[in-house]
């Protein structure tokens, strides 16, 4: 009998917290620290309520670096899209094969 009740109380007891995974970055498909959402079509390009993706803040940084706004909003509205986009395929590369965290803000002024 002790048994039974010994299970009751730990089947009613909640669920123990389950570790964080690391996120991914949607972009570079490493695992990261952190990361922040990127608006696939800029909020000055009308997406203000559009879709967002996780980006690691390294490739978030380069892809406002290298792309305008209008340019994300007509030509790389996906990350599929961003994925392929010339102007980083040598930034992707380098960064996959890379474990750095961090770049120091590096947007156009």
């Amino acid at each position: 009998m002790p048994r039974r009740t010994a299970r009751r109380l730990l089947e009613s007891l909640p669920a123990a917290p389950r570790p964080a995974a690391e996120p991914r970055c949607e972009l570079c498909e490493r695992l990261v620290g952190q990361v922040s959402r990127h608006h696939l079509v800029p909020r000055e390009e009308g997406g203000r309520h559009g879709p967002t993706v996780a980006l690691c803040q390294p490739c978030h940084s380069t892809v406002h670096l290298l792309l305008s706004n209008r340019e994300l909003a007509r030509r790389y509205a996906t990350v599929e899209a961003l994925r392929t986009a010339q102007e980083l395929q040598n930034y992707l590369h380098w960064v996959r094969r890379s474990r750095v965290e961090r770049i120091a803000n590096r947007r156009k002024k």
